[in-house]
């Protein structure tokens, strides 16, 4: 195994530093801008070492798709790429529209299932679903497209609002559940729409 100069090591950690911190992979121009290098080809040119050192893994075809090998020459599971969507209020409903932050890279077999074309990832801003354990700046990873059931979270629009919240039904009224006591149960007003159901939780630590 070629060692790494202290430059190369550098920009390993520094990529390594993004992805954990659940942020997508660096661009050659951020990398470049991040070191003062003169040109975005001086970083595209670390990186192509890494690779051929076997101290990074490029996904051919795909942008921001690197991750890194912790232990050089050892194969890693699958890796997924989750479109990250912004933010979404987990305490009182905002009107923001959600718009692409980037992607959330995440090994297939940590998660549980296969993601689709349909998954997508939300940041949490607010605590009221702290009753279950999911946490102001946590990332939820949510479906697009299944029937939600009872006591399921999901992210949703009501009343043109969205938020994340613990979908309840009673008969054939539908309403929206806190997790937390210090926030009202949201029923809707004029529309109800689900936008993605709860699939899984990154936390970053």
């Amino acid at each position: 195994m070629l060692p790494l100069t202290k430059k190369q090591e550098a920009v390993r950690k520094f990529i390594d530093s993004e992805l954990k911190a659940v942020r997508a992979c660096p661009t050659h121009r951020e990398i470049a801008s991040h070191f003062g290098f003169s040109s975005p080809n001086a970083a595209a040119r670390h990186l192509k070492a890494l690779v051929k050192k076997g101290f990074l893994i490029a996904e051919q075809g795909k942008a921001r798709a690197l991750q890194v090998q912790t232990f050089p020459g050892v194969a890693r599971g699958a890796i997924a790429e989750i479109p990250l969507f912004g933010s979404i209020p987990a305490g009182f409903g905002d009107e923001r529209e959600q718009e692409p932050e980037g992607c959330v890279l995440v090994d297939v077999s940590t998660i549980g299932f296969k993601p689709t074309r349909n998954t997508f990832c939300l940041r949490v801003k607010g605590d009221s679903m702290i009753g279950r354990h999911i946490c102001d700046g946590d990332i939820v990873i949510l479906e697009h497209g299944p029937e939600p059931r009872h006591g399921q979270i999901v992210a949703a629009l009501i009343d043109r609002k969205s938020t994340l919240k613990t979908f309840v039904k009673k008969g054939s009224k539908h309403f929206l559940k806190a997790e937390n006591p210090a926030y009202p149960n949201l029923i809707p007003g004029e529309e109800l729409m689900i936008q993605g159901v709860f699939k899984g939780l990154i936390r970053k630590e």
